[in-house]
């Protein structure tokens, strides 16, 4: 799977992707990640100051991303990789939110490109012409969207198989389809840790038991933490 992203700052991501599980996957050739710098397709003004932005037009606070060096850039990254499989993601606070559902679709493509917002926005014509989807991280605003493309990356990453030291690690998670609560704690050694102790529940070896108690505490963090996942149901 080849993952690429467009930034206006590129630094943001340095050794980011060295470390744990996203670094296992590209050293396995799992993932395939570039980077690139959105000022290499703009073009420069006299006193070669790179064009990336603009005032919005009707007027308003702040810049708007440009469309052509963007367009620019899709172009290149789809002709570099697959010019029909590219799935084309503008991170965004105006985008669907983002879940496992999304995580796991997007696992299953072969080339996928994460814009990363900035500014005011993007224009819209770009997005008319290039985008495929916008997401959104959450319902809060950020600087721009080099954090919600690592949370893409990271997210669809231990979703392809052989990423995880154990496949079945990812089909116990939270929110993923074979588990639509909220996993409920766990527990590790000692057994006893400042007065507080491991459930007993756990150490008698009845592993209908155990899974029982594990069913009913993840219901019951679902119902205290994320009651809206049960009224989906």
């Amino acid at each position: 799977m080849i993952l690429s992203i467009i930034t206006l700052f590129p630094k943001m991501f340095d050794s980011v992707f060295d470390h744990s599980i996203i670094s296992r996957a590209i050293k396995s050739k799992k993932i395939t990640i570039n980077i690139y710098q959105l000022a290499d397709f703009a073009q420069s003004t006299n006193s070669s100051r790179k064009i990336l932005d603009s005032s919005p037009y009707g007027g308003g606070p702040g810049m708007v991303l440009r469309p052509e060096p963007l367009y620019k850039a899709i172009e290149k990254i789809k002709q570099d990789n697959f010019p029909n499989q590219s799935t084309v993601i503008l991170l965004s606070p105006q985008g669907k939110t983002y879940n496992y559902i999304r995580a796991n679709n997007l696992s299953k493509e072969k080339s996928v490109i994460l814009v990363c917002g900035h500014y005011e926005g993007v224009d819209q014509r770009f997005i008319d012409l290039c985008v495929d989807e916008e997401l959104s991280i959450g319902d809060y605003v950020l600087t721009g969207g080099e954090i919600p493309a690592m949370v893409v990356i990271d997210s669809v990453s231990r979703l392809l198989v052989g990423v995880l030291g154990n496949d079945n690690s990812s089909k116990n998670d939270s929110f993923s389809q074979s588990n639509s609560f909220l996993k409920g704690p766990v527990y590790s050694r000692p057994r006893k840790f400042l007065g507080l102790e491991v459930p007993e529940i756990l150490l008698n070896g009845n592993h209908k038991e155990i899974d029982n108690w594990r069913t009913e505490e993840s219901q019951k963090k679902t119902r205290n933490n994320r009651p809206d996942l049960l009224n989906e149901r």
